[in-house]
């Protein structure tokens, strides 16, 4: 080979080493990009879209014409099993509920843990597919008790409440009428209870202002 030859084929290859060395710190990078997003969006333990993305999707779905609704459910005697068997057990159970609330209707249009045990669905439909969905979710989780590796089994009860979207109303309301209605199904032990504006406004003390940050 030709000094001018092996020069070029030198060059040349350097070049497409580069572009290669390049190409991949890119990826790298934006790789790294969409794990950060899908963390800071996702919860780590369910997997499911955490509070800041489904508070996202409510405010998206409330500026919007279609009909939507928002369900609230929390975990009957999750203390007891934190207390009973540990955090870990926990943990597996918080997991198990999100595999079964993330296998929902299509309906759900997203399905999210907010904090501690306790899970939030937003629904499109009218009322009657919020209840729906609503009385799925219990059923499912109730239906659905989990076996330890000890061989030990938990039943798993939840308490379910919902309400529907209306324009003009915010994200805090919308969630304090659903709280509300959890609130409610739990202290009559009716397992779901659906928000009537009916009933009078939403206590707001009683509710989470934790899943009300802006």
């Amino acid at each position: 080979m030709s000094p001018i030859l092996h020069t070029i084929v030198t060059t040349v290859g350097g070049i497409l080493a580069g572009l290669a060395l390049a190409g991949a710190l890119l990826w790298r990078q934006h790789h790294a990009l969409d794990a950060a997003r899908y963390d800071a969006t996702h919860d780590e333990i369910t997997g499911l879209p955490n509070r800041r993305l489904l508070l996202t999707r409510l405010r998206a779905a409330l500026n919007h014409y279609g009909t939507f609704g928002l369900v609230l459910l929390d975990l009957d005697g999750f203390k007891t099993v934190n207390d009973t068997f540990g955090h870990d057990t926990g943990n597996v159970l918080l997991a198990h509920v999100g595999r079964l609330l993330a296998g929902l209707d299509a309906a759900v249009e997203i399905a999210a843990r907010l904090s501690g045990d306790e899970f939030a669905l937003l629904v499109r439909g009218d009322r009657d597919d919020v209840a729906a969905v609503s009385r799925a979710a219990w059923h499912s989780i109730g239906g659905a008790p989990i076996r330890l590796d000890n061989g030990d089994t938990i039943d798993v009860h939840a308490s379910v409440g919902y309400t529907l979207l209306r324009l003009g109303v915010s994200p805090r309301q919308v969630l304090a009428e659903a709280d509300q209605a959890m609130y409610q199904a739990k202290r009559l032990g009716l397992g779901v209870w659906g928000h009537s504006a009916l009933t009078g406004p939403p206590d707001y003390g009683r509710s989470r202002d934790r899943h009300h940050q802006h």
